[in-house]
């Protein structure tokens, strides 16, 4: 649901999703893609772009953090083998 609303609404999925800064950024890069879109009409896909790869990097980097805090937690898999 946050990557159609990333994809529909960039800055307001961007907030949803804990980044401000993105948000923020991406508010920058509608206006400048709006103007120049008029010519160069792929640009007009950028700011949604934008915030769906950044959507998903967030969603991937707290993925790694918990299978990182497990193996902290509660050791290697049984069967891993580590040089």
């Amino acid at each position: 649901m946050i990557y159609v609303l990333a994809a529909l609404l960039p800055p307001i999925g961007l907030l949803l999703n804990g980044q401000p800064f993105s948000a923020l950024f991406n508010l920058v890069l509608i206006v400048f893609c709006a103007i120049f879109g008029l010519i160069f009409h792929v640009l007009l896909l950028v700011p949604s772009a934008h915030a769906v790869i950044a959507v998903h990097m967030k969603r991937e980097d707290r993925r790694h953090r918990e299978v990182v805090e497990a193996i902290r937690r509660h050791g290697p898999p049984r069967g891993y083998w580590a040089p």
